[in-house]
């Protein structure tokens, strides 16, 4: 647990530095240092967004960013898209969540490097 703590930090303080999402940092580090299996690892690291991100619409309503009407959509949408993944993600051989989620990475990369 404290190895799992350690490893949200860091990869939350750098994607905040970088301007990347965590889940780029904290699924490759729950898979090489927690021998997690790459479909945990990407489930867990989207279980630990839902109090990021309802702590982060808190404080953004209070700023008067948060448009909520689109924010209602766009959570009302993630649920069957999230339901839509587990359907596919069991259905898809491992190896190629692997492949699919280091081109990802791949793709997030060239867009630091772009801008």
């Amino acid at each position: 647990m404290i190895e799992a703590a350690l490893i949200g930090v860091v990869a939350g303080m750098a994607a905040g530095l970088l301007g990347i999402g965590g889940g780029a940092l904290f699924v490759p580090a729950l898979v090489i240092f927690l021998d997690l299996p790459q479909v945990e690892a990407e489930a867990t690291s989207l279980l630990a967004i839902i109090p990021v991100a309802l702590v982060g619409a808190a404080r953004q309503h209070r700023y008067g960013n948060l448009r909520l009407r689109d924010g209602l959509l766009v959570g009302g949408l993630a649920v069957p898209g999230a339901l839509a993944g587990v359907v596919t993600v069991n259905a898809v051989p491992e190896r190629a969540i692997e492949i699919g989620f280091a081109g990802l990475l791949l793709f997030v990369a060239a867009q630091l490097v772009r801008t």
